[in-house]
């Protein structure tokens, strides 16, 4: 397995000097941040942070992430030029090594959460998601400031993708995620470029808007459009963890002896009562995924595909960007380093 290490270019405080110190360390996952979605990411910024890491020791084979557009989601008359230029950046990105690309095809957010730094017992800080901080709201009608969302659309931009969605429904989302792995994944597997699938996050319709990489049914429709290698899975623990529905250490299994894993997220998640959850610690014990179990099953099933710490929480009187501190981290790696270890993997 290959370790790596999210990296957010230049101006994140994390530095790759920072990350090179981490036990097993070897690939940086990173990403073109200047260029407007649907645009071609310039060669020579690809090429910046490929030096970058180089000089530290580092390799940059992973990207997360190229953003789908909206318009290719959906399936506007831009539709077609913006998956040009994707395909086109997937050629760049391949010509100065990347192996693997991830993105995901979640309507007009990434992710949701209610709240970024809910202070845990030990003072430590996290990212959760409370249904009581949604329940009641209408985002046609409230003005609604959720993290991560006001910097992307205006609540007018909001308001009109919701209803673009509502009307195209999930049987249009599947249509459009069709048309685009026929165009997309052909070009991958010329390239020798894994496209990785995050899933939704969180697995289920927040506010109506339809979300369809949920469960595994819908994993194994997605992933029969194109049969190829390179139509695989950025398996995230921590977003399908949040459906109680999802049995995250057989769908593991799963996927990785199908070698349609591409890419592991690797973290934990504490669900409530109520079906809100709260990111945790990567132990097991502090949440409610048995990230032994799922260690397990990639070391059984020879997954030899990337592996990273993904959120962490705040701690030690870190500041920075939400979740993607150094510490936690850094803790999170070595305890995956040494599950890896005692289930008899092998790290790279």
């Amino acid at each position: 397995m290959k370790s790596s290490f999210r990296w957010y270019g230049d101006s994140d405080p994390v530095t790759l000097q920072n990350i090179r110190q981490i036990p097993g360390m070897r690939s940086i996952v990173s990403a073109v941040y200047d260029v407007k979605p649907g645009e071609v990411w310039p060669e020579e910024s690809i090429k910046h942070i490929a030096d970058e890491c180089r000089k530290n020791g580092l390799i940059f084979d992973v990207v997360e992430s190229i953003p789908v557009t909206e318009d290719i989601k959906l399936g506007t008359a831009k539709r077609d030029r913006h998956i040009e230029n994707y395909c086109e950046s997937i050629r760049r990105c391949a010509k100065y090594g990347v192996k693997c690309i991830t993105y995901n095809f979640m309507p007009v957010f990434d992710w949701t959460r209610t709240q970024l730094d809910k202070a845990a017992k030990d003072g430590s800080t996290s990212l959760v998601m409370y249904w009581k901080q949604l329940n009641g709201l209408d985002p046609l009608k409230d003005d609604i400031h959720l993290p991560g969302w006001d910097a992307s659309y205006s609540q007018d931009e909001v308001r009109e993708l919701i209803k673009a969605y509502a009307e195209l429904g999930e049987a249009g989302l599947w249509e459009n995620i069709g048309y685009f792995l026929k165009k997309v994944i052909p070009v991958a597997q010329e390239c020798g470029v894994i496209m990785a699938l995050h899933p939704d996050d969180p697995p289920y319709p927040i506010f109506g808007i339809p979300r369809v990489v949920t469960c595994e049914e819908n994993i194994d429709r997605y992933l029969a459009i194109v049969d190829s290698p390179s139509n695989a899975l950025c398996l995230c623990t921590g977003s399908l963890g949040c459906s109680r529905g999802n049995d995250v250490p057989e769908l593991v299994r799963k996927y990785s002896s199908m070698h349609r894993i591409g890419f592991m997220h690797l973290r934990n998640v504490k669900i409530l009562s109520d079906g809100s959850f709260e990111e945790s610690g990567h132990l097991s014990r502090e949440g409610s995924l048995d990230m032994n179990e799922i260690i397990k099953a990639l070391v059984e099933t020879g997954f030899d595909g990337y592996f990273r710490p993904d959120h962490g929480r705040m701690i030690w009187g870190e500041k920075g960007r939400p979740g993607y501190g150094l510490y936690d981290r850094a803790l999170g790696s070595a305890y995956i380093n040494g599950l890896i270890e005692a289930n008899g993997g092998i790290i790279e």
